[in-house]
């Protein structure tokens, strides 16, 4: 089996390079000094700058929404830059964006709330200093519009660049990031403070959820444990998916369970975090349910299913999955079902890792 164990190691390896997340990827590149003072921020300076085409305003409401927010999570918010803080927290505010980015080419440029060079309409770009430095992290939301002066006109405001900031302000209102922020400086229990708040909605628990995944936290574990046997089906998702991430042995029967209930959807996101842990561990007691799941008719169960077992290549996976292949040719290459491509793909991919396992036994 010690063959076994190299390869599925080596898999494990190969999908956290290729699919890093971005909360892990950034750590990585941290010093340890700037991770330790990171932990410990809890006093933020804010500075909020606005701008329209009349040049800069008064970032007023702008700044109340970015404190408020912040002071949410927890932390002591100061405007004063005479007054002692841990970090500044800056966030400018632009009716149209001038290009401040990182970037377009890896890491996390292409996420979605990343700067992007080619947005030219109202945009605020967040960052924060450490010691005066950029660290990196830099956040951008964007209004629906690209173009304020037609937004406002359809909106019959009578300030094109106050609309702009008004919508902006939405934005920030809405946009979560002091969840982001506080996984970006690796701050477990704050997190999980903000996951057991009772008016925490779905969306943040979802959030602080792949936040502490991302973090591998081990002291998350237990709160994951409940969330994932909990009411909230997309929070339950999450959570299975970071157990996975975080590699903790011992929640290999939840997650088990998890895959064998009846709960919608819930099924591939506890065989995907299985998958995950059963490599992590070459625990190949996590077969037997696995090829068990395969039976079922949901085409994403099914498609995470194939991918756990490929991840911890074992010879009495190779028939179902071979059968399940010869199934999947009838399929033709035409076919506008994107669910069953998938599936066939994953197939492909896990007959082949478990054709590599057989080869250097």
């Amino acid at each position: 089996m010690k063959p076994a164990l190299s390869l599925s190691v080596l898999i494990l390896i190969g999908m956290i390079a290729l699919f890093g997340t971005d909360v892990s990827a950034r750590r990585d590149i941290l010093e340890p000094e700037q991770k330790a003072q990171l932990a410990k921020v809890d006093r933020i300076l804010v500075e909020v700058v606005a701008i329209t085409d009349q040049g800069p305003v008064e970032p007023g409401p702008l700044q109340e929404v970015v404190v408020k927010r912040l002071k949410e999570a927890g932390y002591q918010v100061v405007t004063d830059p005479a007054q002692p803080s841990d970090v500044v927290f800056k966030v400018k505010c632009e009716q149209r964006k001038v290009w401040e980015g990182t970037t377009t080419m890896g890491s996390d440029a292409d996420l979605p709330d990343s700067p992007s060079r080619v947005w030219k309409g109202p945009a605020c770009q967040l960052l924060y200093l450490l010691g005066g430095k950029k660290l990196g992290w830099q956040k951008e939301v964007r209004t629906e519009f690209l173009d304020s002066l037609q937004a406002a006109a359809v909106a019959k405001a009578a300030d094109p660049g106050q609309y702009a900031l008004a919508k902006l302000t939405e934005r920030l209102a809405q946009y979560d990031f002091p969840v982001l922020v506080t996984a970006d400086w690796g701050q477990e229990d704050r997190l999980l403070k903000m996951l057991n708040d009772p008016a925490a909605t779905s969306g943040r628990k979802v959030q602080i959820v792949v936040a502490l995944g991302d973090l591998f936290s081990a002291k998350a574990v237990p709160q994951l444990l409940k969330e994932l046997k909990g009411s909230d089906l997309e929070v339950a998702k999450a959570a299975a998916v970071a157990l996975g991430n975080i590699g903790n042995k011992d929640s290999i029967p939840a997650l088990v369970g998890a895959m064998q209930s009846g709960k919608p959807e819930l099924p591939a996101a506890a065989a995907k975090g299985l998958g995950v842990l059963g490599s992590l561990h070459s625990d190949f007691s996590v077969i037997t349910p696995l090829l068990e799941a395969l039976k079922n008719d949901d085409l994403g169960v099914k498609t995470e299913v194939v991918l756990a077992l490929g991840k911890l290549p074992d010879k009495r996976s190779y028939e179902p999955l071979f059968a399940l292949s010869k199934s999947l040719q009838k399929m033709h290459s035409t076919d506008p079902d994107p669910k069953q491509k998938k599936l066939k793909d994953a197939v492909n991919y896990s007959l082949k890792q478990i054709d590599t396992w057989e080869y250097i036994q």
